[in-house]
């Protein structure tokens, strides 16, 4: 049996990857936003992001902004809901990610938000490859972070006690 050259394999493990310099924190906000379709159902509205994946939208913090402010502005940018109703918080989650030389720890507050007035006519940001209201359990089928799913059920339950 002939044996492979040593460096044919080389390129797959002698890879650097650049060292963390800096580690960066960025607080984040955003919201589980529901409505009642018209039988009465809940029904919530998900993003998908630039990598297909589904998920809540949310954004950063500015300056001299509350999490709470940043997550009803942050509904506005990203799905054109202005008329919501934001309903109380329901935890917070951490990620984190590399970004070149930094490692970037991402803490994000959720809030449960009940869209109201038109939300027939939701807006995709230009970044987005969708927009869409699910029922409660596609929403939940169609989540692809756990943590935020754990909170979609947390404020499912919230919704179902308090007849929101």
């Amino acid at each position: 049996m002939k044996k492979p050259p040593e460096n044919k394999f080389k390129k797959y493990f002698n890879r650097k990857k650049q060292q963390i310099q800096e580690v960066v924190r960025e607080p984040t906000a955003g919201g589980i936003v529901f409505r009642r379709n018209k039988e009465g159902g809940v029904e919530m509205l998900l993003i998908q992001d630039a990598k297909d994946r589904w998920t809540i939208p949310k954004g950063h913090i500015e300056e001299g902004e509350t999490a709470e402010a940043a997550a009803r502005r942050e509904i506005g940018e990203e799905a054109g809901l202005d008329k919501v109703d934001i309903l109380g918080w329901l935890g917070k989650i951490h990620f984190r990610y590399r970004r070149l030389d930094k490692l970037v720890l991402m803490t994000t507050q959720i809030y449960l938000v009940r869209a109201e007035g038109d939300t027939d006519s939701i807006q995709k940001e230009e970044w987005m490859n969708g927009i869409k209201w699910f029922s409660f359990a596609d929403a939940l089928d169609a989540i692809e972070y756990e943590d935020i799913g754990k909170l979609m059920l947390l404020g499912m339950k919230r919704i179902r006690q308090e007849k929101l």
